[in-house]
């Protein structure tokens, strides 16, 4: 009952936040925060890879894999062929045995 009551809570919380800035379409935000929320999905992008890139076995052969999926991703502004470009290479050093 407890975890149901957990997600039943958890529900609410991000039905209610979720609704709430949907309501407010009409609301014109200042330029600061449209400058700051540009980089949110950067900075929850890289909360996500980094720990799993530097805690990994093969640590050094993520690394370049994100490293080229960075450089290709700021080089080309397109997500898919970052992705497409660090799978690739990571694919590939695995294969070659390197790293």
């Amino acid at each position: 009952m407890n975890v149901l009551l957990t997600m039943l809570g958890m529900w609410a919380v991000t039905f209610a936040s979720r609704y709430l800035g949907l309501s407010l379409g009409g609301v014109r935000l200042p330029p600061f925060w449209l400058a700051f929320l540009r980089f949110v999905p950067v900075s929850v992008f890289a909360a996500l890879v980094v720990p799993d890139v530097a805690n990994a076995a093969d640590a050094p052969r993520r690394a370049v894999a994100a490293l080229v999926a960075g450089l290709l991703m700021w080089r080309s502004r397109q997500l898919a062929l970052g992705i497409l470009g660090g799978f690739g290479t990571y694919w590939l050093l695995r294969w070659l045995g390197l790293g």
